[in-house]
């Protein structure tokens, strides 16, 4: 089946997140798949990969959604902007849950050879979802706190 690069796309968001078959990454990504994320500590390769990130949003938020805002396609590149949100009922880094709605943007682009997502470049608001679940102190809660302690 020969799919247009934006509907590639749009079904892996859909089938991989949203309806959480996380074993269909292996039929959209590409056996090298490599996502780039400047805010992990190293390049994730592989389907398999991708699946330990999806299982690690699932378990940390319920009613996890991945809504697709925008999409732009030229050539072998699709770019999608994106807002994922759900409910933060699970350990997620270390943190333990606070039963707080989330809603975190980022953008990715996909590089798409022979109907196969081959790499991802991925920014998301990493901080402003710490930030959400209590993982960030913010300058304002600082400073709250140095007024009751006299400071």
């Amino acid at each position: 089946m020969n799919l247009p690069n934006k509907t590639i796309v749009k079904k892996f968001y859909q089938e991989v997140w949203n309806e959480k078959k996380v074993k269909a990454a292996q039929e959209w990504l590409s056996p090298s798949h490599a996502l780039v994320d400047p805010n992990a500590s190293d390049t994730l390769t592989g389907p398999e990969a991708y699946k330990t990130i999806v299982d690690r949003f699932m378990r940390a938020f319920s009613e996890l959604k991945f809504e697709v805002q925008d999409m732009v396609c030229e050539k072998d590149k699709v770019v999608a902007s994106w807002v994922i949100s759900g409910v933060h009922t699970g350990e997620y880094n270390g943190l333990p849950p606070t039963n707080k709605k989330i809603s975190v943007e980022g953008i990715s682009i996909h590089q798409i050879a022979d109907g196969k997502i081959m790499d991802t470049y991925s920014v998301w608001d990493t901080l402003g979802l710490l930030k959400k679940v209590g993982g960030v102190v913010t300058v304002e809660k600082v400073a709250v706190a140095g007024k009751a302690r006299g400071n």
